[in-house]
């Protein structure tokens, strides 16, 4: 005789995905737990092939080459060894060329602030007498423009950097970087403009500033970049959008040296300039992340992201073992607060190599460490800390010397992995400045930059494309 079998009298429910279906079960009184969960790449049937990929049998040999690179990531010791006049250091830095933020770009391209900058670094090469002059000549070409990451060289923002320039030289074992020394606050180049005045800062830097700081660093150097860096994570900042704590830790180290200059008419000049540049170990910081990146983009096979950089038109990524950018349109600052009267329709495009920051544990990564950095993102440390952890989930390492004290000092994410990117739909954020579109005043405020999917997209593709 068959058994009468009765149905259950109450549901036990796991819903995948959709989370109307689990609002709807906990409506009708019954248990449910939901898991959020969304097909691989937003569900594109071509990448998730490549993923499969890149997550298959090819997943051995692509970890061992990420493994190698976060360990170069993390361990390698960038040192501040000196400052020089571009032309004596970068590599293949023609005499009459400007290296920019970003992917390469024809100069018809260009962004309105970067055009400033450009026109400002011909008059103060002696190119050009004026900056009607400067136009003339970048427009008939006259003037070669090239891509600072392609160099060896990372510039913050709308820097346009041309032989006379002064660059910080950072040492990686027997690898170097560059990047700019810092142009500091107000009516400068990198900030989109053109000015006389902007124009006088840059030679104020080549003829006054450099000369003093070699000095100084013959006598104090070679700085260890990574450990100030570390000691400013601690002391709230995220070493890209701020820099006080660091930049103060600079001075006072050095401080016995730059005593040392005298009291002439320069040294008073290049004082009163430190003491207005709260943001001045950027690009200290900028090259000693270029010189760990350098390193990792020697080992191939990986799928780290070695190089994120934006021209305020195109943005662009490169991928350790590989010279091949990938290129789409530059995003907008978003979570962007404005100085009084501008709003985001003033606002250019995301520009500047400084994303190279995120690429090593710093800036976004290491927001949840920085309460100036929680005020672009909501406004409390539970929202910063929301965007570090997202910037976990997509790399796969963690800094063993960049330690966020909200988080428990554990340290922040590192090492940025494609697939992960393309896989979850999360992408790295960025700190960053605002400039103005057009008008050219300047910086108009600060935020936080979404890097755009496309370039990963494309980069996935490739990568999956060339494993066999």
């Amino acid at each position: 005789m068959t058994a009468v079998r009765s149905l259950p009298q109450e549901a036990f429910v796991v819903n995948v995905g959709l989370p109307r279906f689990a609002d709807a079960v906990e409506q009708q009184g019954s248990s449910v737990v939901h898991v959020d969960w969304s097909p691989p790449a937003g569900g594109d049937p071509e990448l998730v092939r490549a993923l499969t990929r890149l997550h298959g049998t090819a997943s051995v040999a692509i970890d061992e080459a990420n493994a190698e690179i976060v360990r170069r990531l993390d361990t390698g010791v960038p040192l501040l060894v000196g400052t020089s006049p571009a032309r004596a250091v970068v590599p293949d830095l023609d005499e009459r060329m400007l290296l920019h933020a970003g992917p390469p770009i024809g100069y018809a391209d260009v962004c309105d602030p970067l055009k400033r900058s450009m026109r400002a670094a011909v008059v103060a090469e002696g190119w050009a007498d004026d900056v009607g002059a400067a136009e003339r000549l970048l427009a008939a070409g006259g003037v070669l423009l090239s891509a600072a990451n392609d160099h060896a060289t990372v510039v913050p923002m709308a820097t346009a950097l041309g032989p006379t320039t002064p660059v910080w030289i950072a040492e990686n074992g027997d690898v170097r970087a560059f990047a700019p020394i810092n142009q500091g606050p107000g009516d400068v180049a990198w900030f989109g403009r053109d000015s006389q005045a902007a124009i006088d800062r840059l030679v104020l830097l080549r003829d006054v500033v450099q000369p003093r700081f070699q000095r100084v660093l013959e006598q104090g150097g070679p700085l260890d970049i990574m450990s100030l860096a570390a000691q400013g994570v601690q002391m709230g900042d995220d070493v890209h959008l701020r820099t006080q704590a660091t930049t103060n830790l600079l001075v006072r180290t050095l401080l016995p040296h730059l005593q040392s200059l005298g009291n002439d008419a320069g040294s008073t000049a290049m004082a009163e300039f430190l003491a207005t540049s709260h943001l001045f170990f950027l690009t200290i910081a900028m090259a000693g992340a270029k010189s760990l990146t350098r390193s990792a983009e020697t080992v191939p096979g990986g799928t780290v992201i070695t190089t994120m950089a934006r021209n305020g038109t195109t943005f662009g990524v490169k991928v350790a073992g590989s010279p091949q950018w990938h290129v789409c349109d530059a995003p907008p600052v978003g979570d962007a607060l404005y100085y009084s009267g501008y709003t985001e329709a003033n606002a250019a495009l995301d520009i500047g190599d400084s994303a190279v920051l995120e690429l090593v544990g710093l800036g976004g990564a290491a927001a949840a460490a920085s309460p100036a950095v929680a005020g672009f993102l909501g406004g409390s440390m539970a929202d910063a800390a929301r965007a570090t952890e997202e910037m976990r989930a997509i790399c796969v390492g963690t800094s063993s010397r960049f330690k966020l004290p909200p988080l428990g000092f554990s340290g922040s994410p590192l090492a940025v992995d494609v697939r992960r990117v393309v896989d979850t739909g999360i992408r790295p954020k960025v700190t960053t400045g605002v400039l103005h579109v057009s008008s050219g005043v300047g910086q108009i405020g600060a935020g936080v930059a979404t890097a755009p999917s496309e370039g990963f997209r494309e980069l996935l593709l490739a990568l999956a494309a060339s494993t066999g």
